[in-house]
Order: C-alpha cells, then structure tokens, then sequence
C-alpha cells in the first residue's frame, strides 16, 4: 500500500480523472482499485466507501470551479459577471464531463463538499450585487441562474441542441442576455 502512496486526496483526484474517463456514475473504490493496481481494501483506510469516494470527487471539482469562477469574475460586474461564471460553468462541463456531473452528486450535511458548494452560492451572489436585488429575490435569482446555466449545460452535453439550428454555441450567449434582462427588471410583488 505505502508503494502506490495512497492519500484521501490522491484518490479523490485520481477518482475525478476516471469520473472524466469513463463517468462519474462508473467511479468506484473497484475501478479506483483497479486504477491502482491495489486489491479494494487497500483503499479503505483512506475512503469509507463509494459515497465517501464520490463525495470528495465532488469537492474536488467544486473547488476547481469554484477558483476559476474567482479569477473570471475579478473586476466584473452585472452582465460581463453574469456571462463569466456561465462561461466558466460551461467549459468546466466540457473539459471535464465525469467531474461536472459530480457536481450535481447529493451530498451529506455538515461534509466538507458542502461548503465547496457554498462557494458557489458566494460567487452568484456576488454576480447579483450588480443587479441591486433584496431577499428573497436575491435567493430566488441565485436558484435561477443555477438552474438555468447547469439546465442548458446538461442538455447539450446530452446532445440535445445537436440536431436544430440556431447552433448551440449561437444560442448560448441570447440565453445568457435574456438572463441578464431578466435580472436587471426583476419585479418583487
């Protein structure tokens, strides 16, 4: 076991590499194992079990997201905010399929994914505060721009903007103005 170094963080990056190789669905402590080349109880002195695996490939991607929305959004308010952490979404998705959908993995309380998700409810936050809106709004618009942005991330990665026109990559950025358009006269009533 000392041979292979095995680490919880080792195998939690090496897990979201595989969760890009063959899907995030397919990760487990065998396929890990067989990763390796270390019989599976080799890894459970530093993972408890798939959902302990799978909860830290989600860390782990959280928290690469999470960096590279921190550095796109320095200097950006409203739409050029709102249009930065999309991107970057987007193209997290498509370089790193197995660890974007390890993103959407439910996770337990009080786990340490959980504050990577926070971050996240952070940065749209602070997309908003270019927007000027109150709570609950300001709730409400941070759930918009989640569903909307992984909504329209997960479908084309599905390849359901393959077949139509206006192209996928067009679409993209009328989807993010009608966004922006939204947020600027949302109404509270």
């Amino acid at each position: 076991m000392a041979r292979a170094g095995l680490t919880p963080d080792r195998l939690a990056r090496a897990g979201a590499e595989l969760a890009d190789e063959i899907g995030f669905d397919q990760v487990s402590p065998s396929a890990l194992a067989r990763h390796f080349g270390v019989q599976v109880a080799s890894l459970y002195s530093h993972i408890r079990g798939a959902h302990d695996l799978k909860t830290r490939i989600a860390q782990v991607a959280l928290d690469e997201m999470a960096d590279r929305a921190v550095a796109a959004l320095a200097g950006r308010a409203g739409r050029d905010a709102l249009v930065a952490l999309a991107t970057v979404y987007r193209d997290y998705a498509r370089e790193h399929p197995g660890r974007y959908a390890a993103v959407q993995y439910r996770v337990d309380p009080g786990s340490e994914a959980v504050d990577a998700g926070r971050r996240h409810t952070e940065l749209s936050r602070a997309v908003l505060r270019g927007y000027d809106l109150d709570e609950p709004a300001q709730t409400d618009a941070v759930r918009l721009i989640g569903s909307t942005v992984n909504g329209y991330i997960s479908l084309e990665s599905a390849g359901a903007f393959a077949h139509s026109s206006p192209t996928s990559d067009e679409s993209w950025p009328r989807i993010l103005d009608a966004l922006d358009k939204l947020l600027r006269n949302w109404t509270t009533s």
